[in-house]
């Protein structure tokens, strides 16, 4: 029935249907809202969900970037923009704090390699995967020279350096009974992050030592070092083989003068036993970087004089071996004291070309320095 059969009036009956009309705008006014709602929602999801995993700014080279200590999410997204690492985004420190990641930033330097994605960039981050610096020791160094080396690299002072090598607290705890680290660096190259403390840089030098040590089969306690014997010639008697007993300490310190006695690996256990064949029958060793390192006297040549200074490092006027190394000694050097050759040599002299010349007999042992004089005098003319 119409409404107008049910007592409406016209008037009524016209307000009926406008009320309806705006309901009916009202409701698609609300569609129309929820449906902008909606896009604006998936928009701002792709917006969101896109930028972790997009390529950064594209550059040619791999970055090295310093984050300082203290330094906090914000000041962390303006460096990496400045150094193109991430797009100027207030994306990068909304992922950082949605990820929790704002208390495993670490500061140091990082290497960011082209393209790196803002995951990758705070995952390294949050590693600590700093860049390594190599610290490289060439062999035969003393301390001084050592400390130098650490010096010009920009790791600290000389002076710092050289009072933590005779830090007794820092050699006791690596091992070290000495009053010094002379002959306990060992020559490697070593990495380390910058701002890396020189305590830190000297333990690790001395630990690397204390494991080559043990390779060679040098422990901390006494060892016995063997001569062996070459095959005796036709008609001569056969040698009977002996031994030396020898400390860590005096392990190191022989592998310092033959480190500073020749360069070549393959002359290393020659001299070796010369040294320990000498020290067997109560000879002087009578090696002249000894005379060199007790004087201080580095890229001068020696004199007589020299020779006869007495100090504790002079094996000319002393017996057996100095007070300690020399130099700290490569690994070469230290197994050619463990290995000695077993040919019985008692002398070496210069060839004048970076070899020497071995010798069993004093006799054999002076025509080859009046050989070896000779040479000299005729290259000077």
């Amino acid at each position: 029935m119409p409404l107008s059969e049910q007592g409406l009036t016209p008037s009524e009956n016209n307000r009926k249907g406008e009320n309806s009309s705006r309901f009916s705008r009202r409701v698609r006014l609300a569609r129309a809202i929820a449906l902008m709602a909606l896009l604006f929602a998936v928009a701002g999801l792709l917006w969101w969900w896109s930028y972790p995993d997009k390529p950064g700014p594209p550059r040619a080279e791999t970055v090295i970037v310093d984050i300082p200590k203290g330094t906090g999410v914000a000041g962390i997204a303006h460096v990496l923009t400045g150094a193109g690492v991430v797009e100027d985004d207030i994306r990068f420190v909304l992922l950082v704090k949605v990820l929790g990641a704002s208390r495993r930033l670490k500061a140091g330097e990082y290497a960011f390699a082209p393209g790196m994605t803002p995951r990758a960039v705070l995952d390294l981050l949050t590693s600590g995967k700093v860049v390594q610096h190599a610290i490289t020791l060439p062999e035969g160094l003393t301390v001084a020279q050592v400390a130098e080396v650490i010096s010009d690299g920009g790791w600290g002072s000389r002076e710092d350096f050289l009072r933590l090598a005779a830090d007794p607290g820092i050699l006791a705890r690596s091992g070290v009974e000495q009053i010094t680290a002379e002959g306990y660096l060992f020559p490697d190259t070593y990495f380390f992050a910058k701002g890396t403390s020189l305590q830190t840089i000297i333990t690790a030098m001395l630990r690397r030592m204390d494991l080559v040590l043990a390779e060679e089969g040098v422990g901390r306690e006494i060892i016995r070092i063997a001569l062996p014997v070459s095959s005796p010639a036709p008609g001569e008697p056969a040698v009977a083989p002996s031994s030396l007993l020898f400390s860590r300490h005096e392990v190191l310190t022989l592998a310092s003068i033959i480190e500073k006695e020749t360069a070549l690996p393959d002359e290393r256990p020659l001299v070796a036993r010369v040294f320990l064949n000498r020290l067997r029958v109560g000879m002087k060793l009578q090696a002249d970087p000894t005379v060199v390192y007790g004087l201080a006297k580095f890229g001068s040549p020696l004199t007589k004089g020299d020779l006869k200074t007495p100090n504790p490092y002079n094996t000319y006027v002393n017996r057996g071996l100095p007070i300690g190394p020399i130099c700290n000694p490569s690994r070469t050097a230290i197994a050619a004291v463990v290995r000695p050759s077993p040919e019985d040599y008692y002398y070496f002299v210069a060839n004048g070309d970076g070899t020497h010349y071995f010798a069993k007999t004093l006799a054999d042992h002076n025509r080859a320095v009046s050989r070896y004089r000779k040479k000299r005098l005729s290259n000077r003319e």
